[in-house]
This record gives structure tokens, C-alpha cells and sequence, in this order.
């Protein structure tokens, strides 16, 4: 278990800037950054990182957290591996109180898998470097086709050794469950190793955690498949995942480009000869899911395939995909009988560069001087080949974009643009309604399935369609106490606002329709009475999910102030709301009173007509009516209100 102290000092290091970056590409607006979301598909950023809050928001899909949750919520790491890695990152040493009775079986099921595939890599690794049978066969191999020690080392390449069962046997000697050895593909049905006389070739997620591996084989035997993969599992599902992401994504960031390769191999050459922002789909069709793992990085994707027919055939693979992503496509094919692999041994990194840079082309045009080629003289297949390049561009959900490739086309097809935009408009209407059906059908079969569940507390929170009661003006307060409860309220009285806000709160609190707002409230107020400082982080930090989730929601707000040409546009009229927080405040807490107190007024009114005026209740009841009015007459004059008479 790790100590609460040193939680707390991973949590106040680690910025949130650093973390999401790794995975999101990140542009300054304002005081903020912003992104395209990693927890949900969409083509306009609305995922907002506050470098001086320390925390994230998108205003697509709702997530919102710290360093800590990102990597929960993204890597589907635990809270505990969620310090630990950001202890490592920042160079932490950290606190644990350790038993000594643990069982590895234990564990949670999905970091159980983690931990056998990381143990399955070490023991590859040890075999290809320390065994006989590992250096003679598979290192031997590695060295031929000119893989370097560091090379090796950073792909943790390894061996399996041809013993039917090694890796099972030393796995559960270690402890490790048999059926998760299974699970993973590690062992067979029989008990037998999976992978056996194999180099190896480890799968690593986002964060640099094993979650699959590849097995070639050395042998000539044309009975045996040349590769074998781990099946799909929990931590490893094949069309989320990308070989070489965890090492090429700086790279790929860096130089706002993706090459896409197809195997292992060819990775691992052209990241050792210094192209380092390459990847592989290993061999299948890229996904919808690979292309938005790309695109966290970059909008830009060049294709580079092997110059043969079946390198032609690959290249066309998941295009009108990647388009549909708005991504922008280029495709190089090498010359025949060369693969990236082969090319770049012979030319080396930059005869390569100085080739793709020759040879690089729009994929759009790369399929239309492809198509009219097959199709040359005959009228028939060109109208196929017109269609199929226009059922591409129409893909493209940028329109500015999709009207200059009509336009282009239109040139090298010698066809009218009208007829083309036409073509597409179709494709394009015929798409949407096929999508709009299915949703229709979706909700339809859901509604009568299941039941709609009710919003927990921090969805009420977050929306007043969902509030109650007082809710909103609730929300409002302690909005105004997190974003600006650090702030002096009167410098005098050395009175901060959150102690204005809790002071004047504490009277009606009992009264609170939301139960997170009134705890956040309550303990709000023993912060104060201790004469603590106050910190929003407090809660953005908070152990109870319910309570860190909705203060960031109200930490966050999606509109900031125009930009154009650089040029931030203030308010004219009255000060910004950074300046005007003791109005903000004390209109805030007059509003909720407002509110509470004339609930107050009608539940007395209400039990009023039901007692006699001889009952001794009656009368306390009436001198606390009288009161209330007072009090709630004082507010509205406080506020400016006219309160219309009853007739």
C-alpha cells in the first residue's frame, strides 16, 4: 500500500500537460490547451487541459480528472500503478507498506494479464540473450537481418525455446495462473507453450505495457505458418492496436507525419536507421480504431508499401476509412521487389527520405493514376473507376476539401464537376440514412430491452436539465468557492472568499437538495475551521470519485474569451469574472438564500392553514414567519429585486 503522504506528492508533481500529451496533440488556446478527446471519436477538439488547474475536461463526452485518472482511464491502469508510474516519470520515491503473504492470483484479473506478459517478455528476452539455443537461433537471426544490441533492446525482442512446455512450467512454478496463461495464449488447451522456436516480437500499448506478442518462425517447413499472434484478450484487442506505437509516438508527434508499414521488421529497420515515426497494422486492414490511435498524434498519414501487386492491394486497404477520419493520405510504393525493410538497408535513412519525398503521392491521385490504368479504353470500367474514386472523396467530411478534389478530379477525369458533386451529394445521402436507420433501430431495441438508468449525483450536478429543487443556484456557489475560494474577500479581516461563502452558507445548509454540494460544503467548512488555507485542488484530488468528477466539471468552463489574430478580445462594459469575484460571491450566496428562504416562507404558509391559532405551535410558527419575511425583504433590496404585490 502506498503512503498517503507520498500519493499526495505524485499527485501535486505530476502536470497534467505532460501526461496527456503523450497521447493528445495539444494546441494553446488561451490559458488552456486543447484536443482531440482519446476517450471518445470526434473531428472537432473539445478536450480541454488547464495547465494552472491541473486537470481535464471534455466537453464532448464528460470525462473530466487529474494526471492520475488519465492514466486510469486511459491505459486502464489501477490507482496504485497510476502513482507508481507517474512516481517513475518525475523521479519520486515512494512509500509502500508491502505484504509479505502476497498472492499474484490475487490480483485483479486484468492486471494479472499485465503482469504475465511482462514476466512471459522477461523470459523471452533472458532466452534469446543468455541461452544457448536462444543466441545460436534467434539472436543469430536478428544479427543478419542487422538489428543492433540497442535495437533489440528497445523492441525487447526475444526468443521462445522449442521445449513444448518451459514457459508454462515456469510460470505457475512462479505462481501465475494457468487458465490467465491460457487466457493469453501463452499456453495451449494441452498445457503446451503456444509460442515455441520462435523469435519474438512483444506488443506494447500507449503507456509501454506488454498486451500481446508475434512469433516468427526460422524454419524453411512450408507446413508452418511463417507468424503466429496472441488471441484477442481484455488488454489486447487487435483493431486498437498498432506495433511500434509506444516508441514511435514522440516521433510521430515531432514530425507531424505517420508512416505506415506492414510488418514487425520493417519498424524495427527504420526506426534503427533514425525513421523513427513509423508503425505497422501487422498485416490486416487498418481499423477505424488504429486511425483515431494515429491521429491523437497527427492528421497526417503516408503509406509506404512494397511496389507489387500485393503491396498495391494493401495500400488500398482502410483508405476511404482514414478519409473519413479527415486525415490527410499519401502513399509511396517502393520498387519491385523491395520492401521498407530491404530499401532502407541498401539506401540507408536519408536515400529513403529523398525517395519518399520523390515518390509521394495524394492518395486521391494516387487511385485515380491507378483505376484509369486498369480501366484504359474501356468505357465501362472507367464509370466504375469514376465511382469509386468519387464514393472516396465523398468520405471527406471536410467540404472545402472535398470540393477541391471534385475539382481536381473533374480536370484529370474529363468529367463535369456538377456531375461529380452530384455523384457524391447521393453517396453521401444514401450513407446518412442507412446511419440514421440504424440508429433508429438502436434506440428503438434499447428502449424496449432495458431501462433508461438515473443519473447519479454528478450528472445531476453537471446538468440543469437533471437539477432539483435549489440545485442550480447550489451548483453556482460552490462553482464560484472552488474557482475563487483561494482569493482574499476583505483584505482587512483577512477573510478569504471561501470563509465569506461558509460563514453565510453554514445557516442554510441542513437545507441543501444536492447531498454532494452539501458535503462538498461541509468539508469546505472544516478546512476553514482549522484555519487552513483553501485549495481547490483539495477536491480535484479528492478520494471520493463522486466529489473529485463534479468539482472539475465546475473548475472547467467551455468559453473562454474571443481570439482573433492573436488578439484577446476583454470585456468593455464590466470587469472579467477573475476580477469580479466579491460581487460574483455575494450575488451567488444572496440568490440561494433567496431561494431557501422563500421555500421556508411556503412550507410555514402551508403548515399555518393546518394548525389552530390557539395552538402555543402556531404562534412560534408566526413569529418565525415574520422573521423569514424580513430576512428574505433585506435580500431582495440587497439584490436590486421587485417583488410583486399579491392581489
Amino acid at each position: 500500500m502506498i503512503k498517503p503522504h507520498s500519493v499526495e506528492e505524485v499527485i501535486n508533481t505530476a502536470r497534467i500537460e505532460d501526461i496527456v500529451e503523450e497521447v493528445v496533440v495539444l494546441k494553446k488556446r488561451g490559458i488552456n490547451l486543447i484536443g482531440l478527446c482519446p476517450f471518445h471519436n470526434e473531428k472537432t477538439p473539445s478536450f480541454n487541459v488547464s495547465p494552472t488547474k491541473n486537470i481535464y475536461k471534455c466537453f464532448g463526452c464528460g470525462k473530466v480528472g487529474n494526471s492520475v485518472q488519465f492514466l486510469m482511464d486511459h491505459e486502464g491502469m489501477t490507482f496504485p500503478d497510476a502513482i507508481r508510474h507517474l512516481a517513475k516519470k518525475y523521479s519520486i520515491e515512494i512509500e509502500e507498506t508491502h505484504n509479505k503473504n502476497y498472492d499474484p492470483n490475487t490480483q485483479l484479473e486484468k492486471d494479472s494479464l499485465y503482469i504475465i506478459n511482462e514476466f512471459a517478455k522477461d523470459s523471452f528476452v533472458h532466452n534469446l540473450l543468455e541461452s544457448d539455443e536462444g543466441k545460436r537461433i534467434g539472436l543469430s537471426y536478428f544479427k543478419e537481418r542487422g538489428f543492433r544490441e540497442n535495437t533489440i533492446t528497445r523492441f525487447e525482442l526475444g526468443f521462445a525455446v522449442k521445449q513444448r512446455d518451459y514457459l508454462t512450467k515456469l510460470a505457475t512454478k512462479k505462481g501465475y495462473n494457468l487458465e490467465s496463461l491460457k487466457k493469453l495464449g501463452l499456453t495451449s488447451q494441452y498445457d503446451q507453450d503456444f509460442f515455441r522456436d520462435r523469435v519474438m516480437f512483444p506488443i506494447h500499448n500507449l503507456s509501454g505495457k506488454v498486451i500481446a506478442f508475434g512469433g516468427r518462425t526460422l524454419s524453411s517447413d512450408k507446413k508452418i505458418p511463417k507468424y503466429i499472434n496472441s488471441p484477442e484478450t481484455e488488454i489486447y484487442v487487435k483493431s486498437n492496436s498498432l506495433y511500434g506505437i509506444f516508441q514511435a509516438k514522440t516521433a510521430i508527434r515531432k514530425a507531424d507525419e505517420c508512416i505506415l508499414v506492414e510488418g514487425y521488421t520493417d519498424v524495427i529497420s527504420l526506426s534503427q536507421a533514425g525513421v523513427e515515426n513509423v508503425i505497422a497494422s501487422s498485416g490486416t486492414s487498418l481499423t477505424e480504431g488504429q486511425i483515431r490511435l494515429v491521429k491523437r498524434y497527427t492528421p497526417n498519414m503516408t503509406i509506404l508499401y512494397d511496389g507489387d501487386a500485393a503491396g498495391l492491394k494493401a495500400a488500398m486497404r482502410g483508405i476511404d476509412l482514414i478519409l473519413e477520419q479527415d486525415m490527410n493520405v499519401n502513399i509511396v510504393l517502393l520498387p519491385e521487389k523491395e520492401d521498407p525493410d530491404s530499401y532502407v538497408k541498401a539506401h540507408g535513412s536519408s536515400g529513403l527520405e529523398i525517395y519518399m519525398q520523390e515518390k509521394k503521392k495524394d492518395f486521391i491521385l494516387f487511385k485515380i493514376d491507378l483505376l484509369l490504368k486498369e480501366a484504359e479504353g474501356d468505357p465501362v470500367k472507367k464509370t466504375g473507376v469514376i465511382k469509386n474514386i468519387v464514393e472516396s472523396i465523398s468520405f471527406i467530411p471536410d467540404i472545402l476539401k472535398r470540393s477541391l478534389y471534385m475539382r481536381q478530379c473533374s480536370q484529370l477525369l474529363d468529367v463535369s464537376e456538377e456531375i461529380l458533386n452530384d455523384e457524391s451529394n447521393k453517396m453521401i445521402q444514401s450513407r446518412l440514412k442507412y446511419q440514421a436507420k440504424r440508429a433508429g433501430a438502436t434506440r428503438q431495441e434499447s428502449d424496449f430491452i432495458k431501462p433508461r438508468p438515473k443519473p447519479g449525483l454528478h450528472q445531476q450536478a453537471k446538468t440543469t436539465a437533471a437539477a432539483i429543487g435549489d440545485e442550480y443556484q447550489e451548483r453556482d456557489v460552490i462553482r464560484i468557492l472552488l474557482n475563487l475560494g483561494h482569493l482574499m474577500y476583505e483584505e482587512e479581516s483577512n477573510t478569504s472568499v471561501a470563509a465569506y461563502i461558509i460563514v453565510n452558507i453554514k445557516e442554510i445548509l441542513d437545507s441543501f437538495d444536492n447531498e454532494l454540494y452539501k458535503a462538498i460544503i461541509s468539508e469546505s467548512a472544516g478546512i476553514i475551521d482549522k484555519n487552513e488555507s483553501f485549495a481547490a485542488k483539495h477536491f480535484t484530488n479528492h478520494e471520493n470519485v463522486e466529489i473529485r468528477n463534479v468539482c472539475i466539471h465546475l473548475m472547467q468552463e467551455e468559453h473562454e474569451y474571443a481570439n482573433w489574430d492573436g488578439q484577446q478580445l476583454y470585456l468593455q462594459s464590466q470587469k472579467p469574472p477573475e476580477e469580479n469575484y466579491v460581487a460574483d460571491g455575494l450575488q451567488s450566496i444572496m440568490r440561494l438564500k433567496e431561494r431557501k428562504l422563500s421555500r421556508t416562507i411556503k412550507e410555514i404558509e402551508q403548515r399555518l392553514k393546518t394548525i389552530d391559532d390557539t395552538d402555543e405551535t402556531y404562534s412560534l410558527l408566526l413569529a418565525a414567519y415574520v422573521k423569514t419575511k424580513s430576512t428574505l425583504s433585506e435580500i431582495h433590496k440587497t439584490l436590486g429585486t421587485v417583488v410583486p404585490s399579491k392581489i
